[in-house]
């Protein structure tokens, strides 16, 4: 079995193409620096999709790292013979994108799981929460600098899932047919606060670390102040909005899926503590 990788050197591309490997699966990794993507021995590196397609069986679809060609990629391996394609789409890819933050940074989850579908291949939609290491691009440099992380919201909630356990599920895709014709919400263990969050997070480091909460208006400065779109800062913001007085969803699909639990976020933080460190 051939499996092209798209985003091969992403949160989750990296981790599926090893977990791909170890099952004895032929990779073929898509990335835009092929020659500095350090993967494992026996992976074959490619710089687009479209070269890539040639006797491949199956695909994992990462919008943002394919970015407008979405739409050729898919074709290209429908011709090509191509028999799966496994989307990386996200929990929340039915809401108005309105609240729907990445998409104003490149992801077209609605768009992905659409192509997939109608392929006319077999096909999975994976739809995970916000991945784990959003929150260490998000606070780590906040932490490292003193003890407070300043934030919107701080009861808006959140089940952040670990990156390897998304890739864990996608080679699961791959690898049986358990999955084919699902769109599957994955989430990590437990629901948790952004007060929650950074205490977690404080317990991992053994330092006394608290969330002060912020009006939203100056969050959404911020955004805007180191480049981000005023878009992306609303659809962020009403996302958090939906989760503080409901807690966010936690589905335990990891758990049915690997046959073990998922990780926890103080998992993923003692795992990523460097991350945080000063």
């Amino acid at each position: 079995m051939t499996i092209v990788v798209t985003g091969a050197t992403g949160n989750v591309g990296r981790p599926l193409v090893t977990e791909l490997v170890r099952a004895g699966a032929h990779v073929r990794a898509v990335s835009r620096h092929p020659d500095t993507a350090g993967f494992p021995s026996g992976v074959e590196v490619l710089a687009s999709a479209g070269t890539a397609m040639r006797g491949a069986s199956a695909v994992f679809l990462n919008s943002r790292a394919v970015g407008a060609d979405l739409a050729a990629v898919v074709d290209l391996a429908r011709s090509a013979g191509v028999t799966r394609l496994v989307a990386l789409s996200a929990i929340n890819v039915d809401e108005d994108f309105s609240r729907q933050p990445s998409r104003f940074r490149g992801d077209r989850n609605r768009e992905v799981e659409q192509y997939a579908i109608e392929s006319g291949l077999e096909w999975v939609s994976l739809r995970p929460t916000l991945f784990a290491a959003n929150f260490a691009g998000m606070w780590s440099s906040q932490i490292r600098a003193g003890d407070v992380v300043a934030g919107p919201y701080a009861r808006a909630s959140n089940a952040p899932i670990g990156e390897r356990d998304i890739a864990g599920v996608a080679a699961k895709a791959f690898l049986t047919d358990d999955l084919v014709g699902r769109k599957v919400p994955l989430t990590g263990p437990q629901a948790l606060t952004n007060t929650e969050l950074v205490d977690t997070i404080g317990a991992v480091l053994d330092r006394p670390l608290r969330y002060h909460e912020v009006p939203v208006g100056v969050v959404r400065q911020r955004f805007i102040d180191i480049g981000f779109s005023a878009e992306f800062a609303d659809a962020y913001i009403n996302l958090l909005a939906m989760t503080v007085n409901t807690p966010a969803l936690v589905t335990h699909e990891v758990d049915k899926i690997l046959g073990r639990p998922a990780q926890s976020f103080a998992q993923w933080v003692d795992e990523h503590r460097a991350v945080f460190s000063r």
